[in-house]
């Protein structure tokens, strides 16, 4: 099992940032990738952003240039650094980790955490 714990959201205004944190907890070293992911009032959870333990990145088109993700694997921690927010970008935001067990993928997720962005 993975639990993980998220923090960091909040309002901000147009243009203005926030960071997101994301603390794995429990099987952590089998852990392939963490990310972010975003739901919209009436809308579908979208990937935000993903990382995986060697680094490689994904960014969903919406939010490359002005949100960088990162992970402290001593720490187990993903971080998602929030610039130049956009009122669409307001959302529940959802820190996600995945295990690979033999063929078998495990998803994990978090409680959410709500980032308002004011026009």
């Amino acid at each position: 099992q993975v639990q993980l714990v998220e923090s960091g959201g909040g309002l901000v205004q147009a243009g203005g940032s926030l960071r997101l944190s994301c603390a794995a907890s429990g099987s952590i070293s089998s852990i392939f990738v963490m990310g972010w992911y975003r739901q919209a009032p009436g809308k579908q959870r979208e990937l935000a952003a993903t990382i995986t333990r060697s680094g490689r990145i994904n960014y969903a088109d919406s939010v490359k240039g002005r949100f960088t993700i990162s992970r402290d694997n001593a720490k187990s921690t993903v971080y998602l650094q929030m610039n130049s927010l956009k009122p669409e970008d307001t959302a529940v935001y959802y820190c996600n980790a995945v295990r690979w067990i033999a063929t078998t993928r495990y998803d994990y997720w978090g409680q959410g955490t709500q980032v308002t962005v004011s026009s």
